[in-house]
């Protein structure tokens, strides 16, 4: 019997609890089933974009690690969506595990990362696809959130984090644990560690105190 790993994403916190995981995971089974597949491990990716490349993927980081590991060669995905919806950044990872003797399979299309040149063009109009429908979704939102600026005169958003009470001081020990040269994917261990949860979700990640960082976890502007 075949071993694989499994990977899993979805992209916005608010879908972690969806119907997004059970719904790769459903899909991925099925295949394994069908061809005598065993999934060892499955990578989640909880609240990360498909445009983020591997240094902001801390799943997927950590699936190539185990790849290197353990001997296994075969990864599962739903679909080179749940991969990346960022053509290049979907081009790059997969040569990237090609180029070790990995094989990556998108189980809703399993002959869709060879190198065979229909193939290729097939999988690479699909990704150009992915990152036009992302684009279409991030406009259509910011369409909506400027109809209801023109109208109401503002547009409640998510309140960022520091906003509600106890968030700040959470806020400012990552900026110090930062500022002394401690990772990303350390600080969400020893935050972990301590017991202090995210706003929604059981646990912190790398990719996202990455995001708050960077962005300052200034306000989201309408």
């Amino acid at each position: 019997m075949t071993r694989a790993y499994a990977y899993l994403r979805v992209s916005g916190r608010g879908q972690i609890d969806g119907d997004g995981f059970p719904r790769q995971i459903n899909a991925i089974k099925k295949y394994a089933t069908a061809h005598d597949i065993r999934i060892v491990r499955y990578f989640r990716e909880e609240g990360i974009s498909g445009e983020n490349e591997l240094e902001n993927r801390p799943a997927l980081a950590s699936l190539v690690e185990a790849l290197h590991a353990d001997g296994v060669k075969l990864v599962l995905v739903e679909n080179l969506s749940r991969f990346a919806r960022d053509l290049m950044i979907q081009e790059s990872i997969l040569h990237d595990l090609t180029r070790k003797g990995w094989q990556l399979v998108s189980v809703d299309q399993p002959d869709l990362c060879s190198n065979e040149p229909s193939r290729v063009l097939m999988r690479q109009m699909m990704g150009a696809f992915y990152q036009y429908e992302k684009a279409m979704i991030v406009a259509k939102l910011r369409g909506a959130r400027e109809r209801m600026k023109a109208k109401q005169g503002r547009c409640e958003g998510r309140k960022p984090y520091g906003y509600y009470p106890g968030e700040q001081a959470i806020l400012d020990r990552m900026r110090e644990l930062r500022a002394a040269g401690v990772s990303y994917a350390d600080i969400a261990t020893e935050l972990n560690g301590d017991g202090i949860k995210p706003r929604s979700g059981d646990l912190w990640h790398a990719g996202v105190i990455h995001r708050m960082l960077a962005s300052g976890a200034r306000a989201q502007q309408c």
